[in-house]
């Protein structure tokens, strides 16, 4: 199995998710660039007296101390079984909004589904003060009940009074959210509902309307997660939508990272762009 990534901005925080085995990382540059940079991360060890990771790239970058506070702290273990199957894309999107989403943050899930991403989120915002607030739409009157009955049975009723869901598109989430509010984590599950109509999915059009909204709201130190899904009729349109989008954004701002299976090419693809 080999694992792809490719970033848009050339962070230290990257090289944390290399291993004994040879990665590469790959830039994601703005579209109709000729020239891609290629960082090729080798030898990493942990240095036995002062716990330093080492990276040897083509490009030079400090060493830095294992504890030191980074998004992707944590990370290497289930990208690792990620990577050997044993993990699901969706696991690694969780932990990476664990590292990045705080108690009594405003967060939305803009693709509520059968509800696990949405109460993954309610767990990571909720406080004993009651702060932390979760906003979640769908189109699909079955994703909302789903939801609504696992929020019911995993949470009790003043953790589920800070979820709020809505029956519309995530293309007018702006609608929903207080003006002004200061939003941490966007995060999208593309294509169709689980066990429902697969007939019925997220369209690029609405997407790239929704990606741009996420956009204004978001405030710095923020993320924009997408798990999207090419094995159905436009998920691979809807992917590059969303990658072509990712790649537009400003090198100054955002640093944006792409995980793709190169030898599964119906495997879901990681899309994860941090705001600064």
């Amino acid at each position: 199995m080999v694992l792809r990534m490719r970033c848009c901005s050339h962070s230290l925080l990257l090289t944390k998710f290399t291993h004994s085995h040879s990665n590469r990382l790959i830039p994601l540059q703005r579209r109709g660039r000729r020239e891609r940079t290629i960082l090729s991360i080798s030898n990493v060890r942990l240095n036995k007296q002062n716990r330093l990771f080492a990276a040897s790239a083509s490009c030079k970058a400090p060493s830095a101390s294992v504890s030191e506070p980074t998004p992707l702290k944590g990370l290497q273990e289930v990208l690792m079984d990620y990577i050997s199957g044993k993990s699901k894309a969706t696991e690694v999107a969780h932990l990476v909004w664990n590292n990045v989403v705080q108690k009594g943050d405003t967060v939305i899930d803009a693709t509520c589904g059968n509800g696990y991403d949405t109460l993954t989120m309610l767990k990571l915002v909720a406080d004993e003060s009651g702060g932390g607030r979760v906003y979640g739409m769908d189109t699909q009157k079955d994703a909302l009940e789903n939801t609504s009955s696992l929020l019911t049975e995993s949470l009790n009723p003043n953790e589920k009074e800070l979820v709020k869901l809505f029956p519309i598109c995530h293309s007018r989430m702006e609608e929903i959210v207080p003006k002004g509010a200061p939003v941490r984590l966007v995060a999208f599950n593309l294509g169709y509902l689980p066990g429902g109509d697969k007939a019925i999915t997220t369209t690029s059009e609405t997407t790239l309307v929704a990606l741009g909204a996420a956009e204004r709201i978001l405030m710095p130190g923020g993320l924009i997660s997408v798990v999207a899904y090419v094995g159905h009729p436009g998920g691979r349109e809807e992917f590059e939508t969303v990658q072509d989008f990712a790649s537009l954004l400003s090198v100054e701002k955002w640093v944006c990272c792409q995980f793709q299976m190169l030898n599964r090419p119906l495997a879901p693809v990681l899309i994860f762009l941090f705001k600064k």
